[in-house]
């Protein structure tokens, strides 16, 4: 997690689905800031590294509420709970009946007071995050190579390269001191946003913050270290070994462009062209055509095109044939890009797929969790939830030298960092044979 990090609070009340407008939607969005710095967004519809462990500590309870209150309270009601660490923020997230709201404020607002700092608590949530570690990431094949090992080889500075989801040796050295320091200066109302969306109306939900957060007072916060990076000037490569895999795999990643800048939208329609899904011309030339891959997925670092702040990355993975090579891939990924470049794109080809990024934006919205999810993120990154309803026309207004552009400055080799992640036996069958004619040599 960079330094700087946000932590984005939301609560979905999960009552009926939105209605879609024939045109474009329009995503309800009302803004308040209390006097103590906490944004409170609503979203109406009647229809219906260490802080990953500190994810962990927000339900181990608090003075007021001990520990299996939380879960009990909302679970209790037909609910559900639940949070993600990100490197530019930390969101928790519930689902529950309107008539569980003011329950589960009063939970937020208790738990960005204080915790139940103790030895015990913190030392089984040290252990609860080494094995999901261990579960989701060393005993798996491929671990989390596209997700974690790729940052660390695509980025310089350690707010962006180190393993945020958490090393063994910084869960051990985290003490209650430490624990008691991130709670002060990155849970403050100040550095919070609340998005509720669901049946409820703006006036009813602002009168409950007020009730439950106003008089939580604002704390000050570290000033953020200088996390930019420019894009890469070189290919970084790097192979690994994989005792558990049964075929090599690639992971194949460019930084993005700047957030904010006029870049984003064009990459998103750029993404979506060449790894958004089985018509993708990734997919259709590796998988399909040449049937160099097995198959093909792409995202972008652990969000979304439209959900970083600092520097990110666009990464395609994909495991491929123990008779091909990462070389074939990259250089069949080479001519695809090198036609957008030298060609752009035809006009039926860019409607269908700004037609798909549109659907599946709205889709993602439609659940009330979703979208207080997505209103709360974009608050948090861009100060501004509004982002939510621009978003549409930024896509819409994406042309073909738009789609050119982004592949020739962000898609180019020197931008390029790739990790071949080969089975331990494909590795150890050459050293062997090496060894072998070393040996047979008088």
């Amino acid at each position: 997690m960079r330094k700087h990090s946000l932590i984005a609070l939301f609560a979905g009340l999960a009552l009926s689905v939105a209605a879609q407008a024939a045109d474009r939607w329009q995503v309800p969005v009302a803004s308040k800031k209390l006097a103590n710095g906490l944004t409170v967004l609503v979203s109406p519809d009647h229809s219906s590294r260490f802080a990953h462990l500190f994810e962990h500590l927000m339900f181990q309870g608090t003075p007021n509420a001990p520990k299996g209150v939380f879960d009990k309270v909302i679970t209790g009601g037909g609910g559900n709970n639940n949070g993600s660490t990100r490197p530019d923020f930390t969101n928790y997230i519930e689902t529950a009946p309107v008539s569980a709201l003011e329950s589960i404020l009063w939970l937020e607002a208790d738990r960005m007071k204080t915790l139940d700092f103790n030895a015990a608590t913190l030392k089984n949530q040290q252990d609860v995050v080494k094995e999901e570690i261990r579960v989701n990431v060393q005993n798996q094949p491929y671990g989390g190579f596209m997700w974690i090992d790729i940052g660390g080889l695509a980025f310089d500075k350690w707010e962006n390269n180190h393993d945020g989801y958490g090393s063994f040796k910084d869960l051990e050295n985290a003490s209650l001191d430490d624990v008691r320091a991130f709670h002060r200066d990155y849970y403050g109302p100040n550095n919070a946003v609340l998005s509720i969306a669901g049946d409820i109306t703006p006036a009813k939900a602002f009168a409950l913050a007020e009730k439950y957060f106003a008089a939580i007072p604002k704390r000050a916060t570290p000033a953020p270290s200088d996390f930019h990076e420019g894009l890469n000037t070189a290919e970084r490569r790097l192979v690994q070994s994989d005792k558990l895999a049964q075929v090599p795999a690639v992971a194949v990643a460019w930084k993005l462009p700047q957030r904010g800048s006029k870049d984003p939208p064009a990459f998103a329609v750029l993404g979506e062209l060449l790894a958004g899904g089985d018509a993708s011309r990734f997919y259709q030339s590796l998988v399909k055509g040449r049937e160099l891959a097995l198959n093909l997925d792409s995202l972008y670092g652990l969000t979304s095109v439209w959900e970083y702040d600092g520097p990110s990355i666009y990464t395609v993975f994909a495991l491929y044939k123990p008779n091909s090579s990462a070389d074939a891939l990259l250089a069949a990924m080479d001519e695809e890009i090198a036609k957008v470049v030298k060609d752009g794109v035809d006009e039926a080809t860019l409607k269908r797929v700004k037609t798909r990024l549109l659907a599946d934006w709205y889709n993602g919205l439609e659940s009330f969790l979703s979208r207080a999810d997505t209103l709360a993120k974009l608050q948090t990154l861009w100060g501004d939830a509004q982002v939510v309803n621009k978003i549409p026309g930024w896509i819409e207004g994406v042309k073909s030298a738009d789609v050119q552009r982004a592949a020739k400055t962000y898609l180019t080799v020197a931008n390029r960092s790739v990790i071949d992640r080969k089975p331990a036996a494909m590795l150890a069958a050459p050293a062997a044979a090496a060894d072998a004619a070393s040996s047979a040599k008088p």
